[in-house]
Order: structure tokens, then C-alpha cells, then sequence
């Protein structure tokens, strides 16, 4: 069964002269099936840029998966030729400033440290935080028409959300030029530093996320947050805290794995 969960108004917008004004659409759309989890984002007249009623939307609804998950798969996806150039800058004082860059952190935080295994389907370009959201989902998938960038330093800005795990990514001699300097780079270069996952022709993107998806569901329900959750853990570990984890993590999934059997 497939339901909106939310339905916001569009942020105001005034045509140019001469142009008529576009009608009235949700600016992220979140559907839920029996698995699959999507966020679409469509703010097209904006570049898809994330705005604080966005964010607090996927925000409530990732927290809702936390205590006892309900979907499998999150999927990133948006409408427009962007896939999402940015988020909304409306702050103006310390207080302000720091609350909405802690959301927009927490939302990369809960997107990557969710259980839920997340694909991004980047059809359009991705700057900045667009950029960003992208890489710290499990499986980011990029058409090759698209352009990436990181471009905060061009405004006197050091993108310290996308640095803090950029490294994790890519080696610091490929990923320090491209927020130092914020040029434009392609899909097909990301994915050789490793920052992306899959490039495909635009026309074969919706498709091939479709598949991977499929895959995904295929997997054993436990056995992949498991395998999620321990992958995670082991980033951040020694070899020698891994390996004593790893008796316990295999412990346990052994042990799941013989119940199934019963």
C-alpha cells in the first residue's frame, strides 16, 4: 500500500517578467510502500535546494525508523533537470546559524547510520550539501550528464559538513583539490576517487536503481542491517577491536541464521 506521508507548499516564487508562475507542488515527496522508503525532492524552480520544512520532513521520518525499522531500502531521488544544488541559507544569527547547520548534519548522519540500505538516483546536477547527501548514501548512482560540485569556498565558505568524512571517501590527495578550489568534476571522475558508486546514461538511471533495489530486497531483512550496521562500526575501529567484534557479530547471525532454520 502506498501513501504520501507529507505534502508541503511550494516556497514563494516570482516569475521573471513575461513568464507565468508554475503551479503549487509538494517540494519533497515521501512515499512509503511496504519497503521502500523515497524521498523525492521537488523544488525544481529552486535547484531542488533543501528547505527547513525539507529537512524537518525526511528528519521525522528517518527518527520514525530508528526504534523499529519498517523499510528496507531509502531511496533519494528528485524531480527537474537538478538533482539538488544546495540547501535554503535563511539563518542570520549564532543561535540560528547553529541550528540549522546541526540539521543539516543530522540529516546526513541519520541517512548514512541508518539501517535502512540508501541509494541516491542523482539525474540532475549535485553541488554542495546535493552532493553530499549523495555520497553518504550506500549507494550513490549518477547520470552522466550530470555535473558535481562543491562550490562553498567560492563564497568564502569551508565546507567543513562535507570535509568532516569526504576522506573516508576518496584519498585526501584527490578530494582536497575539489573542495579547495570548488570546480565543477564529472560522474565519471567521482567514481574513479570513489565517491560514487554507478554512472549510467540518464535515460537507464531510474531503471537500474529499480535493480539494484531489487537485489537489495532479495537479501535476508536482518542479515543486511546487520551487515550494514557492522560495516559502519568497523570504519571506525583498530583491526584489533574489529576482530573481537567480529566473533560477537558472527556469534549472533550464526546463531539467527540456525533459529531460521528451526
Amino acid at each position: 500500500m502506498k501513501s504520501f506521508l507529507y505534502n508541503l507548499p511550494a516556497m514563494s516564487y516570482t516569475p521573471a517578467s513575461g513568464h507565468s508562475s508554475e503551479p503549487s507542488t509538494r517540494l519533497v515527496e515521501i512515499l512509503r510502500t511496504a519497503d521502500v522508503l523515497t524521498f523525492t525532492l521537488n523544488n525544481p524552480n529552486h535547484g531542488n535546494e533543501i528547505t527547513g520544512p525539507m529537512f524537518d520532513a525526511m528528519l521525522a521520518e528517518l527518527r520514525s525508523e530508528s526504534p523499529q525499522p519498517r523499510a528496507r531500502v531509502l531511496r533519494i531521488r528528485a524531480r527537474g533537470k537538478d538533482f539538488c544544488t544546495g540547501r535554503e541559507r535563511a539563518a542570520s544569527d549564532l543561535e540560528s546559524v547553529r541550528a540549522e547547520v546541526s540539521r543539516l548534519i543530522e540529516l546526513k548522519r541519520l541517512v548514512r547510520t541508518s539501517c535502512l540500505i540508501s541509494v541516491a538516483e542523482v539525474q540532475g546536477d549535485a553541488f554542495g550539501f546535493g552532493m553530499g547527501l549523495a555520497i553518504v548514501t550506500d549507494f550513490p548512482l549518477v547520470a552522466d550528464t550530470a555535473s558535481l560540485r562543491f562550490p562553498e569556498m567560492s563564497h568564502g565558505l569551508a565546507p567543513a559538513a562535507i570535509m568532516s568524512y569526504l576522506g573516508e571517501y576518496a584519498l585526501p590527495r584527490f578530494a582536497f583539490p575539489l573542495v579547495l578550489f570548488g570546480e565543477p568534476f564529472t560522474p565519471q571522475q567521482a567514481q574513479e576517487i570513489g565517491l560514487i558508486s554507478m554512472v549510467c546514461p540518464a535515460s537507464d538511471l531510474s531503471a537500474a536503481a529499480d535493480k539494484l533495489i531489487a537485489r537489495i530486497l532479495k537479501l535476508d531483512p536482518g542479515a543486511a542491517r546487520r551487515c550494514k550496521d557492522f560495516f559502519l562500526t568497523a570504519q571506525s575501529n583498530t583491526f584489533k577491536t574489529n576482530c573481537s567484534l567480529a566473533v560477537e557479530a558472527l556469534t549472533a547471525g550464526t546463531m539467527a541464521v540456525l533459529a531460521g532454520k528451526k
